[in-house]
């Protein structure tokens, strides 16, 4: 089977599939703009006899790791029509798309997943889950009082730098935020009610993009930097008690503001699997991210979609280098190793699960090498 590189003139067919295989249909009047905004992307298919049967789309984008930020092949729009599955067209098309991000120097691949299973096969795994919380108006009590103040704004007059501010220091607590260009920033916040928090010295620390109809708030983005900001943009939102009967906010697993939070019981909590992230370079990215500490370490890596990974690495001293020493190394994963270098899966953890083998000291000197960070994304692609 052939694999070619769908190019503007017939982006049309990877725009019927994608509506297809997803059941939506794009408006007249959006048209342009899609196919405007898909010139970003690389579109990989496979034909046959003229009708495009497989798709997938390469999306050059940075994600923080920390704040380190690393070269990312966004995975969107697989789709295949339904008489052409089971021929083994998405996993050529993964496969390809593996060695062209190798080869265009991207060290990391996310993507969200119709099915963890699947992609697990080709070595992404999970690396955060999403949290949605669910408050009734009786829920809304504040916190204490915060000498702040917060200012509202619709896109059109909000200070996209200030924004930008508060996001990238957001972001680098974490591994896995993008790092979002002004035309993403544009497509995030369009339509959205935005509320900025300063702080008594009058500087930007955290904002909400949020929406507010049918007597619900739902906050899409909750990115507050210090405590004093998600004080006062709780508060904020407290203060809709007489316009809302529900809250509904995203936010990652751990974010600290619920457990500070007065009333406990009744607030619902879902959490759900969100991303998936892999490494495509192992060699590279090693080499890149930053370990905590200066221990000494061998990792050898089984990756069986991508051959080049598939060695035995020695950290030391925070140097990396290819070794054909394997005696001691510890064993794992294309899989486990990026959730554990992402911080959502710990390496004692994994060595529970049996994702990990090796000796349990070396295991805990695995444990040390990995900043203690969360994993998360907001966005979607």
């Amino acid at each position: 089977m052939a694999i070619e590189r769908i190019t503007e003139e017939r982006f049309m067919d990877s725009v019927r599939l994608s509506e297809y295989a997803f059941t939506y249909k794009v408006p007249e009047e959006r048209l342009d703009m899609k196919l405007e905004d898909i010139k970003k992307h690389q579109i990989f298919g496979i034909y046959e006899s003229e009708m495009l049967a497989a798709k997938l789309h390469l999306i050059p984008l940075t994600a923080y790791v920390g704040d380190q930020p690393f070269k990312m092949g966004g995975i969107a729009g697989v789709a295949t029509y339904p008489e052409y599955r089971r021929r083994g067209y998405v996993k050529e098309l993964l496969t390809n798309v593996l060695e062209t991000m190798k080869t265009q120097g991207f060290t990391i691949s996310m993507l969200h997943p119709f099915d963890v299973s699947f992609y697990r096969k080709y070595g992404w795994e999970l690396f955060c889950n999403r949290l949605k919380t669910v408050h009734q108006r009786a829920d809304l009590v504040m916190l204490k009082h915060v000498g702040g103040t917060v200012k509202r704004y619709l896109f059109d007059n909000v200070n996209l730098d200030e924004l930008k501010q508060i996001y990238s220091q957001y972001a680098t607590q974490f591994s896995g935020m993008l790092v979002r260009e002004d035309d993403w920033w544009k497509s995030v916040v369009d339509d959205q009610h935005i509320a900025v928090y300063y702080d008594t010295s009058k500087q930007p620390t955290g904002y909400i993009l949020y929406e507010s109809k049918d007597n619900k708030m739902t906050v899409e983005e909750f990115v507050p930097v210090n405590f004093e900001a998600r004080c006062g943009l709780w508060n904020f939102i407290c203060q809709h008690d007489s316009m809302i009967s529900e809250l509904e906010m995203i936010t990652f697993e751990k974010e600290p503001l619920f457990f500070a939070l007065k009333k406990q019981k009744t607030m619902k909590r879902e959490v759900s699997p969100y991303f998936m992230v892999r490494i495509v370079d192992v060699e590279a990215f090693l080499k890149e991210y930053k370990f905590a500490g200066n221990e000494t370490l061998k990792l050898q890596i089984s990756d069986p979609f991508a051959a080049w990974n598939e060695k035995t690495y020695l950290v030391k001293d925070g140097d990396v280098r290819v070794t054909k020493e394997t005696e001691g190394a510890l064993k794992l994963s294309i899989n486990a190793l990026s959730t554990a270098l992402f911080g959502h899966m710990r390496p004692v953890e994994l060595f529970a699960a049996g994702m990990i083998n090796g000796a349990d000291s070396d295991v805990e000197v695995f444990e040390k090498m990995i900043p203690n960070r969360q994993a998360y994304i907001y966005d979607f692609f």
